[in-house]
């Protein structure tokens, strides 16, 4: 395993290169495969878990809280220490069974921010997170709410590092510089979908279908360039499996630039010996801003298949041919 270094200061935390994806834990893969799953990927060497407080509460119509509550038996079971890094997410639970994030959310208030994380840490069974992410945006609450909020929790020791996900770049940037105005820690973790092939920016995603969000792409590498002490971990690397299965591509991704990427993935993957997956996980890991690549896997062949790609090393030649094609 390769490692890398998220965050900065005292609570800075060495990560595997490869973080795997709880969402589904405890709900649609059972317990006895979502442990099999975490034990080879710690077996592996990866220390990087991912979920959230409202996962996966589409499944049964509920409020979520299954994912967080399995790695809590799991982490109990194992005996697991501080090695390991824990990353959650709050603001997108939906307040009532049968509602949803996009018209019922717990939203991102000081109120909500303290109950949520204390919630998350106790089907967690951890006294500190060590990652908490902002999962949506909360427009109806005063940023410097929600940005005192989430230091409050630093400063008393109960979070680690700082993190959002899926708001513009611009809200991103003005949390940041209300942190740092005030002497306060800010988010130092971003979470968006990145992967090899590139969506179209006129077509909202599916998981914002009001388009609240859009597509953040350039803008959100020119930041990261800007910005050296961020680090983007990014879901949905494989596209939900679209690499091995071209027919589940998203409709975003209909587009002349799509055939013309795939085509060079494909050639690399024959040059490798590598799956076209692989190859786009190893595009990540040796990419020249800081990502990490978060993986959702529902078996143990699919797990390996990920692992595998850690040690993939592709030619500067052949980046440049795949950074090239559109």
């Amino acid at each position: 395993m390769r490692y890398r270094t998220i965050g900065t200061g005292p609570h800075s935390r060495r990560v595997s290169v490869i973080a795997l994806g709880a969402m589904l834990f405890g709900s649609v893969t059972d317990e006895r495969t979502a442990f099999a799953l975490l034990d080879r990927y710690v077996e592996a060497g990866g220390n990087f878990i991912d979920t959230s407080d409202n996962y996966a509460f589409w499944t049964d119509g509920g409020q979520g809280g299954q994912s967080e509550e399995l790695l809590g038996r799991w982490r109990r079971s194992r005996g697991a220490g501080d090695d390991l890094v824990f990353a959650t997410k709050l603001g997108a639970r939906p307040l009532a069974p049968g509602t949803s994030y996009i018209d019922n959310p717990e939203g991102l208030s000081a109120k909500v921010i303290r109950e949520s994380s204390e919630r998350s840490r106790d089907r967690l069974g951890l006294e500190r997170l060590d990652l908490l992410y902002a999962h949506i945006d909360d427009p109806a609450v005063p940023q410097r709410e929600t940005v005192e909020a989430f230091a409050a929790l630093v400063a008393e020791g109960t979070v680690g590092l700082l993190g959002v996900s899926n708001q513009a770049v611009w809200r991103v940037e003005r949390a940041r510089a209300l942190a740092a105005a005030a002497g306060l820690p800010g988010y130092e973790v971003l979470q968006y979908q990145h992967s090899y092939l590139r969506p179209r920016s006129d077509v909202p995603e599916d998981l914002f279908p009001d388009g609240s969000l859009g597509h953040v792409g350039a803008e959100l590498a020119t930041y990261l360039r800007a910005e050296p002490g961020l680090t983007l971990v990014a879901y949905s690397p494989l596209l939900r499996g679209a690499y091995a299965h071209p027919g589940r591509l998203p409709h975003d991704y209909d587009h002349p630039g799509t055939p013309a990427r795939l085509a060079v993935l494909r050639e690399v993957a024959r040059e490798t010996g590598a799956t076209p997956g692989q190859v786009a996980l190893a595009w990540q890991f040796g990419h020249e801003l800081p990502v990490v690549p978060l993986v959702g896997v529902s078996s143990l062949t699919q797990l390996e298949e990920n692992l595998a790609a850690v040690d993939l090393e592709l030619s500067p030649e052949q980046r440049a041919r795949m950074d090239a094609a559109h």
